[in-house]
């Protein structure tokens, strides 16, 4: 009889280290992988990172598209003849370098080598050791070099140790200042062009798809940097597993926990126009967002809901600014499959035209989308819409709001939709599965509107917005306990005071991203733990951007 032992992810509870890794003997070991474009750099931002269990003192080669000619080296990350942690990149006939100093062997170090915005930075563990500027094309000696894991072309430079969680993003800046290492195992996420060296089963896995060769001894290992798992996606037995004397599998008597996936994204906004443009970050990590795909049309003031695969998008002003013209306010509702990066495609249409509507919550089935400025109801309406999610088609009535809102936000539980932010302090419920109107749940602390709202499966939160009193920015969060009405309480501030942003979550963490003015900021919280936001990374330099629609795999509602 097999025994299968998981622990909780309550935060009560350290979870079980589950990533594996791959280790090479330091002769003639390596993973390789076939020339691609994707790994051509030019002069993007990019992101090489990994864990490494260095066994040797010893010039080697952590990962390179490096063959014997200098017209066929394109990089080369590894480790020189005093111990420095090195990254080397050529561009024609020149070659560039970092030297990270000395660092010990016989034990883990996260080393991450990073360029944004023209400058090349080196850590080892989230602090910077080495940076320069360099904004040369390093794709001038891209051949048809294979990207090799544990040595390069040569054989002259073989790795001799562990490595661990090896991902390569194209295009995306991940690490923009000094970080703390990530604590869970990596995972695909915008403009990841490799992921590897994670399997504990196979020392050719890798999660984009592409197909790696195992060149000599290098072997899976279940040796591990001690990260955790923070599943995609999937469900964890909450107890003992087994096997019955057929091989069937048994689960345990007690609880099951779906993990939170954490794959997010932030539609459309204002920059200084309306644009079109989807990012996507992963709640669990940290960093710059990545670029996902685009709206059918560009417009802000949308709302966005999401059941575990899809992210939909509803409503926002098109064109212009009421109330000068051009403007034109949408009914347009479109979606993304929120695992395969790409651009929208159209569900259906809302009941009527909609701007200002901010407010959208989800369940795992149905979508809903409350409150909003129409044309005929420049101050307001009190409508509630719902979609489900998996069906594409028009959005139906569901209810009323207590009265007319626009610019207010929303979060939900696997039952409860709770909406903040009508401009009264007030705070309403629906019950999602059921059609009908919105009750009184409780009042906010203060009034607000155009702040944004995300939950875990019992918190909800609200953060930021404008105070209807002082007609300022606030950086406050409040909460409330779904499940019970009454008032909410304080939670603590955001990083900075903003108005206008967006907020997603998975089950552990709420982001808050944008605002009028922190445009390219982004905050994350620990949702039932009281306290201040922390850094989270930004959205890209170009899309800075305010009145963004929000989505999540992973909200509170299907966590």
């Amino acid at each position: 009889m097999g025994i299968l032992r998981t622990d909780k992810i309550s935060g009560l509870e350290t979870p079980t280290p589950v990533t594996g890794s791959v280790l090479f003997d330091g002769t003639n070991d390596d993973l390789q992988i076939a020339d691609s474009n994707d790994f051509t750099f030019a002069k993007n931002d990019f992101t090489i990172e990994f864990w490494r269990y260095k066994q040797a003192t010893a010039v080697d080669t952590y990962v390179a598209k490096y063959g014997s000619g200098a017209s066929t080296r394109t990089f080369w990350f590894g480790q020189g003849s005093g111990g420095e942690e090195q990254f080397y990149w050529y561009s024609g006939s020149s070659g560039y370098n970092i030297d990270g100093g000395a660092f010990p062997i016989n034990t883990w170090a996260h080393l991450a080598a990073v360029r944004y915005n023209g400058t090349m930075t080196l850590y080892v563990d989230g602090v910077e050791v080495a940076s320069t500027t360099s904004n040369v094309d390093v794709s001038l000696n891209d051949t048809t070099e294979s990207l090799r894991v544990g040595g390069e072309d040569t054989g002259t430079y073989d790795y001799q140790g562990y490595i661990s969680n090896l991902r390569i993003l194209n295009g995306t800046a991940l690490y923009t200042s000094e970080f703390t290492p990530p604590v869970h195992e990596l995972e695909v996420i915008g403009d990841t062009v490799l992921l590897c060296c994670n399997n504990s089963d196979s020392a050719g896995a890798e999660a984009t798809g592409k197909t790696i060769t195992v060149n000599g001894d290098a072997a899976a290992s279940t040796v591990s940097p001690g990260l955790t798992r923070d599943f995609t996606s999937g469900t964890e037995f909450n107890g003992v597993t087994s096997f019955d004397t057929q091989g069937y599998f048994v689960p345990p008597s007690g609880t099951t926990t779906q993990r939170g996936r954490g794959h997010a994204v932030f539609g459309g906004g204002e920059n200084p126009s309306n644009v079109n443009v989807i990012y996507s970050i992963n709640i669990s990590s940290s960093g710059i967002a990545g670029n996902f795909g685009d709206l059918t049309i560009a417009r802000k003031e949308l709302g966005g809901c999401a059941s575990s695969t899809r992210g939909v998008f509803a409503g926002g002003s098109s064109t212009g600014e009421s109330p000068a013209p051009p403007f034109s306010r949408s009914n347009v509702i479109d979606y993304v499959t929120l695992a395969t990066e790409g651009n929208a495609v159209d569900f259906g249409d809302l009941t009527g035209n909609h701007d200002m509507m901010h407010c959208g919550l989800s369940n795992s089935t149905r979508g809903i989308f409350a409150g909003g400025e129409m044309p005929s109801a420049p101050s307001g309406t009190n409508t509630i819409q719902y979609v489900t999610i998996a069906a594409l088609g028009a959005a139906q009535d569901f209810g009323d709001l207590l009265r007319n809102t626009k610019e207010s936000a929303g979060c939900a539980s696997p039952t409860r939709g709770i909406i903040f932010g009508d401009g009264l302090g007030e705070i309403q419920y629906i019950t999602i599965s059921t059609l009908g109107n919105a009750i009184d749940f409780g009042d906010q602390t203060f009034t607000n509107d155009l702040a944004a709202s995300c939950s875990d499966s019992t918190r909800g939160m609200i953060g930021g917005g404008t105070s209807l009193i002082t007609g300022g920015t606030i950086n406050t969060i409040q909460y409330v306990t779904i499940t019970t009405l009454g008032n909410a309480q304080d939670f603590g501030d955001l990083t900075h005071a903003r108005s206008e942003l967006s907020a997603v979550s998975n089950s552990i963490r709420g982001v808050f991203a944008g605002g009028s003015s922190e445009g390219n900021r982004i905050d994350y919280i620990t949702i039932q733990t009281t306290g201040n936001a922390q850094d989270f990374g930004d959205l890209p330099t170009s899309g800075n951007s305010q009145e963004q629609g929000s989505a999540s795999d992973s909200h509170g509602g299907i966590s």
